[in-house]
């Protein structure tokens, strides 16, 4: 194996030992180059968690630390760890609660992520609203847990994910702002470059070499879900280290276009120190 050069992120990645291939995903990572990742919370349904309080969602939380653990233990890969609640919770949990019944714990999952966060257990915080088309109060309540969400962001200091609908999500600048977050700490995961807010951009989009010509600052991730039932999907694990040395190698973006992605990015949008 060639001596890294170089840190590379990915940003947002799920690891599922439950119904996926688990560890061996991140040793699939390493050796296409990955050396960090931020580890990000699934649905509560996927790891056979059914809340009916915020509390519930302790056990979500402490199995993805465990799986952080196991990450670093067995392959060396530096895991951060970002917890909450995906927006889909709200549709899920309103199939057997009303709807103002399933915001209120996601709420609450939402404050004992913060705890988590303010122990040092974790980085920052995962909230969002749907990405798909749900009636004007679903979106209301989501808003609501997401406004939540920053607000607790703001009181510990850190970032927060958000998982939204495609687009520029310009409003959350604001509805960060009225709750005493800087812009700068909020994460569009999946993001399109035409969003104002923090963008942690998909690996395999096109237009990478042209944002890192703008000297534009963003991530990079695979949203990778490891799941047996959708292998591959959204992009697989090796996908950000490879398309990052690709871009590399073929001369679309430098070596100070890496450390911009991989290194100066990360330490704006979280704090956190990226080395090798």
């Amino acid at each position: 194996m060639k001596t890294q050069k170089f840190p590379i992120l990915d940003d947002h990645i799920h690891i599922d030992p439950r119904n996926g291939k688990g560890i061996e995903a991140i040793k699939e990572f390493k050796r296409a180059g990955g050396t960090h990742i931020c580890l990000v919370t699934k649905p509560s349904w996927s790891l056979g968690v059914h809340p009916t309080t915020g509390d519930d969602f302790r056990g979500v939380f402490d199995e993805t630390l465990e799986i952080a653990r196991e990450i670093t233990e067995d392959t060396g890969v530096v895991t951060f760890v970002l917890l909450g609640v995906h927006p889909a919770e709200i549709t899920v949990l309103s199939e057997r609660m009303t709807p103002e019944e399933a915001a209120d714990i996601m709420a609450g999952g939402l404050t004992l992520a913060a705890q988590y966060v303010q122990e040092g257990r974790a980085i920052g915080l995962k909230s969002g609203r749907p990405h798909y088309e749900v009636s004007e109060k679903i979106l209301a309540l989501s808003n609501q847990v997401l406004t939540h969400g920053f607000t607790l962001a703001a009181d510990e200091s850190c970032a927060i994910q958000v998982h939204a609908e495609t687009g520029p999500c310009e409003d959350m600048i604001t509805m960060a702002q009225k709750a005493g977050l800087n812009p700068c700490r909020v994460i569009k995961h999946f993001a399109s470059p035409d969003t104002p807010l923090s963008a942690s951009i998909i690996a395999k989009q096109e237009q990478i070499p042209e944002l890192c010509r703008q000297k534009r600052t963003f991530t990079l991730e695979s949203d990778y879900m490891d799941e047996n039932s959708r292998p591959g999907a959204v992009i697989g694990p090796k996908s950000v280290p490879r398309f990052t040395n690709r871009y590399l190698e073929q001369g679309h973006i430098t070596e100070e276009d890496v450390y911009r992605i991989h290194v100066e990015s990360p330490k704006k949008f979280y704090g956190i120190d990226i080395t090798i």
